[in-house]
């Protein structure tokens, strides 16, 4: 008689437990747009959801702590013209975030760490380079403002946030739709799953395809991909007779997979979601009222089964809370926020421990929020691992920090001006010259006694201290155009004064949120 051997894994008994009532995020009006992203991120300080808006895309930006019924007149961030259709929160700074919308472009915006009075609707800086609705954004994930766009045009860009430039277009590499673009673990690689059923993997700086397969899955439905830890490929995808396929990969061998597992007969498209400091990837299907985790180890059959958390309602949409977020006193290893029609309900996974001490072997060292490369050393084709940090203590989300954008200035490029020709009436003798005049206030613009000597424009200021002024007293000296200095001068001056109202503002706003708090 033999007896079945159980296999050994610390997290074979990993369960998944909604939070309580008051601990969800009540009265959301989730977007309804038909594509297949999460439409939900989420960081150790802020969750942000895309919503229905009118006129334009917009998503909500709240507070972790800030549960319960959310205000129907809470701020939006809005600037988007068309619907949005992904955002993603910046790994190295929990202030920032990027969303791609169906206006064609990409928009970075900066949130502060209190809740606005008003709709944010400046972003940082906006990125435009494709012709159709972009759906994919993702950020680099050891390189510090470097952020990956895909749309529909079937173009990758890859753009540097701290200049606003494009540093990278990837062009005639698909042939159709991009399905999703993943990175691998320290950016060298980028994974995307295409329309024409292929799979490839590319090297964004050499700009080329380093590895291909044709039809991983059979099925027409769309394939998703992401790298493993070790540089393994996950893929999740359909067979010929609609069933739902998990498949793993190896790069070396790409012709066959390591493993091919057929799940179920939904429709619904599966989003993997990978964790590598415990390699479990927990699928989530759209339309689904479950979620499906497994585990990836070295030993046959290399994806096993875990476990199936489900509940009675089907999900819009999802977010997964990087490892630094979640809570290590409670042995919490994963925690979810699932988008429902009218509210968000984070579900946590825990691995049952008795022991109330840190659980070293839970929660190994994990990506931090500091990038491990600048932008330009990524370029050069320098590569890092992610620098890690430990969990023991707990992580305290660092204070608001601001993404700063240096653009370069376009007037430096262009040629110098010409001889201009100068604007005179008919009669070259009524000819006047005009300075320019002072902006700072109506006051200044009128004309008193005391400006008598600053000749003034005949037809528009017909006197001057209480003067009629008629063509013999006109002077007619030479026109002088101010310079490309000058103008450049005031142009800074003004820019100047409006970042110090904006300032004053968002001053007035946190003191504002701090007395309505009843904190000060």
């Amino acid at each position: 008689m033999s007896r079945r051997v159980v296999r050994q894994s610390k997290f074979r008994h990993v369960f998944g437990q909604p939070v309580k009532a008051d601990q969800m995020y009540e009265d959301i009006r989730v977007s309804k747009v038909t594509w297949d992203s999460s439409f939900c991120a989420v960081n150790p300080k802020f969750l942000a959801i895309i919503v229905e808006s009118g006129g334009g895309g917009a998503f909500i930006v709240l507070p972790l702590a800030k549960t319960g019924r959310v205000d129907k007149n809470h701020p939006l961030v809005t600037g988007h013209t068309a619907p949005v259709l992904d955002i993603d929160w910046c790994p190295h700074n929990d202030n920032v975030i990027a969303s791609a919308s169906e206006d064609t472009t990409v928009m970075v915006w900066q949130i502060p760490d209190y809740v606005p009075v008003r709709s944010i609707t400046e972003p940082v800086v906006t990125l435009e380079g494709h012709s159709k609705r972009v759906g994919i954004i993702s950020w680099h994930p050891t390189a510090r403002n470097v952020l990956l766009s895909a749309g529909c045009d079937n173009l990758v860009i890859l753009w540097n946030v701290g200049t606003g430039e494009m540093l990278l277009a990837l062009e005639d590499m698909h042939t159709d739709l991009i399905y999703n673009v993943g990175w691998n673990r320290n950016g060298s690689l980028l994974v995307t799953t295409c329309k024409d059923k292929k799979v490839r993997v590319i090297d964004p700086r050499k700009q080329q395809v380093v590895a291909e397969k044709d039809k991983p899955h059979d099925g027409a439905r769309p394939i998703r991909a992401i790298f493993m830890a070790d540089g393994k490929i996950f893929t999740t995808g359909f067979s010929k007779m609609s069933e739902r396929q998990l498949g793993l990969w190896d790069l070396n061998n790409f012709e066959e997979p390591i493993a091919l597992q057929e799940m179920d007969t939904s429709n619904g498209v599966l989003l993997p979601f990978y964790d590598a400091d415990s390699s479990i990837v927990y699928l989530c299907g759209k339309g689904d009222s479950s979620i499906r985790y497994f585990e990836i180890t070295d030993e046959a059959p290399y994806v096993h089964y875990l476990n199936t958390y489900s509940s009675k309602e089907p999900q819009r949409g999802m977010g997964f809370m990087p490892k630094r977020g979640l809570d290590v006193s409670k042995c919490e290893i994963a925690r979810f926020f699932k988008l429902h029609e009218r509210k968000c309900e984070p579900i946590v996974m825990t691995v049952p421990r008795k022991s109330d001490l840190f659980q070293d072997d839970l929660y190994p060292d994990t990506p931090g929020p500091e990038p491990a490369l600048e932008a330009d050393e990524w370029l050069s084709g320098k590569d890092a691992e992610p620098i890690l940090i430990s969990l023991r203590d707990g992580y305290v989300p660092v204070k608001n920090r601001e993404l700063k954008v240096v653009k370069k200035n376009i007037l430096d490029n262009r040629p110098p001006p010409g001889p201009r020709r100068s604007h005179s009436t008919s009669n070259t003798d009524l000819s006047v010259s005009v300075p320019p005049l002072p902006l700072t206030g109506h006051p200044r613009l009128r004309a008193t006694p005391r400006h008598r000597s600053r000749p003034l424009l005949l037809g528009v200021l017909g006197w001057d201290g209480g003067r009629e002024v008629t063509p013999c007293m006109c002077v007619s000296p030479p026109l002088q155009l101010p310079t490309l200095d000058e103008v450049l001068e005031e142009i800074r001056a003004l820019k100047e004064t409006v970042q110090a109202q904006e300032k004053r503002i968002s001053d007035l706003e946190h003191k504002l949120c701090q007395f309505t708090n009843g904190t000060d």
